[in-house]
């Protein structure tokens, strides 16, 4: 089986240990056992073609599997037709620097659902979509997988439902399933393995196995409020928000999947990824 895990940038540690450089990461990543790094484009794409073939380069020869995290500003659901002709232009960017460094993945936010109805949004989300990958085909980017990620704040566009019914659009689709945002935004509903068990049947009953088996992820632990939902990202450390990792390695092995678990732990990505692999592992013996 291939499974991926790796930090959302880097941990604290990187910079304490004395790497500057983006092409050291993959050497950073390899003291962990880690095999996955997602690059954050959240405040735009600013990296240049030459500079992503040579981070994608030093990630190719440590067998580092690439995604990108798309920009923050991309709103699919904009009541606004400029912003969402906008949106999938920093989707057309995200394309080409994620191929530049050798991946093909790239995550999205869906955007708002405040000033209008849920409905109304995932419509206008979806219409956004559609044109986006047209514009990815003609733009030659067609092998680059879409991932919208589920979101941690009730105002936000990105249930569980709303994502899979987004990836329903093309096959080339794979769902971000931020498991740490959907325990905030259901304010703890993830505690028992049926609540983790019920995401990944979701998945497969909607999108086929295949589309399961790949499965992109976020993972953290994540600070909730009771009304807005998501508050702040927090460490492994944490022992009072959640959720924890064990019931999605045992669903990992269950499902037979070979998902990318990119981890998103405030300051401490790379070491918590390492923890997750363990317990993965641990949960395979």
């Amino acid at each position: 089986m291939s499974i991926y895990f790796g930090p959302a940038g880097n941990s604290v540690s990187f910079a304490a240990q004395g790497y500057k450089k983006n092409t050291q990461i993959p050497e950073y990543l390899e003291q962990f056992g880690l095999n996955a790094f997602e690059y954050q484009c959240g405040r735009g794409v600013k990296i240049s073609d030459a500079s992503a073939a040579e981070f994608g380069a030093a990630a190719a020869a440590k067998n580092i599997q690439i995604s990108l995290h798309a920009p923050y500003f991309i709103s699919l659901s904009s009541l606004e037709e400029e912003k969402r002709t906008a949106s999938i232009n920093y989707i057309l960017q995200s394309a080409r620097a994620v191929k530049a460094m050798g991946g093909t993945r790239i995550v999205v936010h869906s955007g708002s659902c405040s000033k209008i109805s849920r409905q109304e949004a995932l419509h206008l989300a979806s219409d956004t979509m559609r044109k986006a990958l047209v514009a990815l085909d003609e733009a030659g980017f067609d092998d680059v997988r879409v991932c919208p990620e589920t979101m941690g704040k009730v105002n936000q566009l990105g249930t569980l439902e709303e994502v899979i019914e987004l990836c329903t659009i093309d096959e080339r689709m794979i769902p971000c399933i931020d498991f740490g945002h959907l325990n905030a935004r259901t304010f703890g509903g993830l505690k028992t393995f049926a609540d983790f068990e019920h995401i990944f049947n979701t998945i497969e009953n909607r999108l086929g196995n295949s589309r399961l088996k790949e499965f992109h992820s976020h993972f953290s632990k994540i600070e909730y409020t009771q009304n807005g939902g998501e508050k702040c990202h927090l460490t492994f450390d944490d022992t009072v928000f959640g959720p924890n990792f064990e019931p999605v390695a045992e669903l990992i092995y269950q499902k037979n999947c070979e998902p990318t678990i990119i981890c998103e732990s405030s300051g401490t990505q790379a070491e918590d990824a390492a923890k997750m692999k363990a317990i993965y592992l641990a949960a395979g013996v």
